[in-house]
């Protein structure tokens, strides 16, 4: 794009994206990994994060959530986390471990 830039190939873990709502729903019985839709991250300055209606989700490079701790206090497995449209609280999906994943291991 002219701005920003889009991420494809990620899988969710502990829900999947619901094309046709355009936000994060329950998985499917028997469902573990789902794919994604693209993501376009597109830098704003300043902006402040919206109080609901969103799931602050964490990307990771691996199933293996666990890695040595860097310098900036992160896992070596963790990316960057993105805001992902949901009509549940954060907590929600919290409790389910919801994440993305940017390789499965099989």
């Amino acid at each position: 794009p002219d701005e920003g830039c889009y991420i494809h190939g990620l899988f969710l873990e502990g829900a999947r994206w619901d094309p046709t709502a355009f936000q994060l729903v329950e998985s499917r019985p028997k469902e573990l990994y789902t794919e994604m839709a693209v993501i376009w991250l597109l830098p704003v300055p300043n902006r402040k994060p919206p109080a609901t209606g969103t799931y602050l989700c964490p990307i990771y490079k691996t199933l293996t959530r666990a890695g040595t701790l860097s310098t900036t206090g992160h896992s070596t497995n963790y990316v960057i986390a993105v805001e992902i449209p949901t009509d549940k609280p954060q907590k929600h999906w919290i409790k389910r471990g919801t994440a993305l994943i940017c390789a499965l291991d099989f």
